[in-house]
């Protein structure tokens, strides 16, 4: 892997340039690199428990643009600010009882909190979508907690693949969507989880915006009462709720039960014997979330064109979180 060498402005102007992705590993001259990156106003992709984020520094028009134009997204849907530690996310957001309860139960990990915006929050516009409310986390991974800290600033991520694609859980996935069209990309190997952060949002009370790595069971016991749902395709108030998104190149088929002509079949479970790729033989829906955008990747490649088909998943735990994601793929294009 190549590692940023010489004179960090040059390298920049060949990055830009010459359209060169600089792949980075997770060590001190890598994550010391990538910060610098941000610090130019670059973008940089990273790690983290959920999918890989592509980062850009949350306080830079220039740099949130960037975000927008490498991924093709459409400028109203707003991102996500990944920032250290909660004393970081309070100098951005307002935290009342409710969301400092929240914060403590479940960060650093795979949830993000949509909250008031401080006045005096410093961040571009378009991070938010000229929202006032702001989607916050605090990423558990190592690798992305180290990149946070040497950056010392918010760092706007949405998933690191081009707008409505299969998200990315491995280094190569970025790569082969983006390349060339930013900076770098740190490698932190697979990623645990799979599947994005649940959103939570914390504005006029208590809703689920969109399930993801935290399952609502666990948050509707924090919070002591059951979760509305929130959220909307048309008028997007977190990431993530495009009717169509994280879809592949093939048309997608939900609930099959057993491949038709020509398919291409994902399975789950010990009864799908036959699958092509079986997202987790034992119905292990840990397991599953961590395989489903690779197993996405894997399908789309393998079928050239053909229909994918996916066996049920239990709408329950995760299940909530890889349905959502499955319906969203199988969706009609825009």
């Amino acid at each position: 892997m190549r590692k940023g060498t010489g004179n960090p402005n040059a390298a920049s102007r060949a990055t830009t340039e010459c359209g060169v992705t600089q792949e980075l590993t997770p060590d001190a001259t890598g994550l010391a690199r990538a910060a610098d990156l941000l610090r130019q106003g670059q973008l940089v992709a990273f790690p983290t428990e959920t999918v890989y984020g592509l980062g850009g520094d949350a306080r830079s028009d220039t740099a949130v643009a960037r975000i927008f134009e490498a991924k093709d997204r459409p400028r109203f849907n707003p991102l996500i600010v990944h920032v250290p530690d909660t004393a970081a996310a309070r100098r951005i957001a307002l935290f009342d009882d409710l969301a400092e309860r929240v914060a403590a139960a479940f960060w650093p990990g795979p949830l993000t909190l949509v909250l008031p915006l401080r006045p005096d929050a410093g961040l571009s516009p378009l991070v938010t979508a000229g929202l006032d409310s702001v989607a916050l986390r605090v990423p558990a991974h190592p690798v992305a907690r180290a990149l946070l800290t040497a950056f010392g600033g918010p760092v706007a991520a949405p998933s690191a693949n081009p707008s409505g694609r299969v998200s990315p859980t491995r280094a190569r996935h970025v790569i082969d969507g983006l390349s060339g069209r930013i900076a770098a990309v740190v490698d932190g190997g697979a990623c645990a989880v799979g599947v994005e952060s649940t959103i939570l949002g914390l504005v006029g009370g208590a809703a689920l915006l969109r399930p993801g790595g935290i399952p609502a069971e666990a948050l509707e016991d924090c919070l002591g009462h059951p979760l509305a749902t929130g959220g909307s395709a048309e008028r997007p108030n977190a990431p993530g709720q495009l009717a169509s998104h994280y879809a592949p190149a093939s048309a997608v088929r939900l609930n099959a039960l057993a491949r038709q002509q020509g398919e291409f079949w994902l399975g789950f479970g010990p009864d799908a014997t036959d699958a092509d790729l079986n997202l987790s033989p034992s119905a292990d829906m840990v397991e599953a979330a961590a395989n489903l955008f690779h197993y996405l990747r894997q399908a789309d490649t393998a079928a050239s064109g053909r229909p994918i088909a996916v066996s049920p998943i239990p709408e329950h735990g995760l299940g909530r979180a890889i349905n959502d994601r499955l319906r969203r793929a199988a969706a009609p294009r825009p």
